[in-house]
């Protein structure tokens, strides 16, 4: 319901951006997604880490 996915590559490309250096802020004010959205990603892939997904 009004759910708007995105591809892995596009989520791995704007995770790599704020690993290097990026801010969250500036990320998701250039792609037009939230922060929250990207903080989501974040806190994602980093439980996939520890899982070994």
């Amino acid at each position: 319901m009004g759910h708007r996915g995105y591809p892995a590559e596009f989520r791995r490309k704007v995770l790599d951006s704020v690993e290097a250096g990026r801010s969250v802020a500036d990320m998701a004010h250039d792609l037009d997604i939230s922060t929250e959205t990207v903080y989501a990603w974040r806190r994602q892939d980093r439980i996939a880490l520890r899982v070994g997904a």
